[in-house]
């Protein structure tokens, strides 16, 4: 694996520009907390597909030079991976390119802005960005040729991290970009997807058996970071259950939760969402159903001891 330097600094460190086989790049920021997330793309022929921009003008931006650096060829297509704004707001910026996603991912698009989010994750400069839903979407799998690449947009089924959660799967040297079905030294996050769809998604990761997976956060590595991702929502599980058998809030079992291996994990305050998640499947509701995301922020802004860790 190869790396070359990125165009921006920032405070959680530098990006770096990592190819991950012949042609196939992840772009990878560090630290992977909150708005913090990583990209990727595909050369082929004289094009590239993207995978995911980013949450701002000046990350977006970073990422269109860091491709740039490698290659003359345009960015023809974007693949987003899910609705979330640390993955989309910087889509307006691909000019000329198509933006696909999960009928669901523009579905929840639909309603979406940038920024206003001062009271949970404290000022951020957000940059010129508007929001672009993506043009073209599939319900199940979409083929997609980049030259001689085969690469494979797939739902990802569930719900998950969310309702509309794709992986973008390059068979030939299986490598899978996973967004946030996977984090890599980040608290896994499903508060608008599902504990128990998650780790079915995470099966289909498993069946495609692929060899580097890029995960939406944090380092590049393989099957291991799905292994600790399905670790922690069986946990997760089954503080849920004994928590809300002994009659506590999400909040309230957060607080009284040994975080044991999971300590170490980046945005510890995840757990108080994930809860409210996993005390909903356990009311019996449909998974992913909509539940209540300002009591869930509010809770977590509480249990951080005030607005959540944000570097973007």
């Amino acid at each position: 694996m190869g790396a070359t330097g990125p165009a921006h600094d920032f405070p959680t460190g530098v990006p770096s520009t990592v190819e991950v086989a012949d042609g196939v790049f992840a772009y990878v920021q560090p630290d992977g907390s909150w708005w913090i997330n990583n990209t990727g793309f595909v050369i082929g022929g004289n094009e590239v597909c993207a995978v995911d921009a980013s949450s701002t003008e000046l990350r977006t931006r970073g990422f269109l030079e860091a491709i740039a650096a490698v290659t003359p060829s345009p960015v023809r297509t974007l693949v987003n991976t899910h609705h979330h704004g640390d993955h989309t707001n910087g889509n307006c910026l691909f000019d000329g390119a198509r933006v696909i996603g999960h009928v669901n991912c523009r579905d929840n698009m639909a309603d979406q802005r940038i920024g206003g989010l001062d009271a949970v994750f404290g000022s951020v400069d957000w940059g010129d960005l508007t929001v672009r839903p993506p043009d073209v979407t599939f319900p199940d799998r979409m083929e997609l040729a980049v030259g001689d690449a085969g690469v494979e947009v797939l739902y990802a089924g569930g719900p998950a991290h969310t309702t509309g959660d794709a992986v973008v799967w390059l068979p030939g040297p299986r490598v899978l970009f996973a967004g946030d079905l996977v984090f890599h030294g980040g608290t896994p996050f499903v508060l608008m997807g599902s504990v128990a769809g998650s780790l079915e998604a995470l099966q289909l990761v498993r069946r495609l058996q692929p060899e580097v997976v890029v995960p939406g956060h944090g380092g590049v590595g393989g099957l291991e970071l799905v292994t600790v991702v399905e670790d922690y929502l069986v946990w997760l599980q089954d503080v849920a259950r004994e928590s809300r058998e002994a009659g506590l809030t999400p909040l309230e079992a957060a607080y009284e939760t040994d975080m044991g291996p999971w300590a170490d994990l980046l945005d510890s305050e995840r757990l108080v969402g994930n809860l409210h998640r996993a005390y909903a499947e356990l009311e019996g509701g449909p998974l992913g159903e909509p539940i209540d995301l300002v009591e869930a922020f509010t809770d977590m802004v509480e249990f951080h001891g005030g607005p959540l860790r944000c570097l973007a």
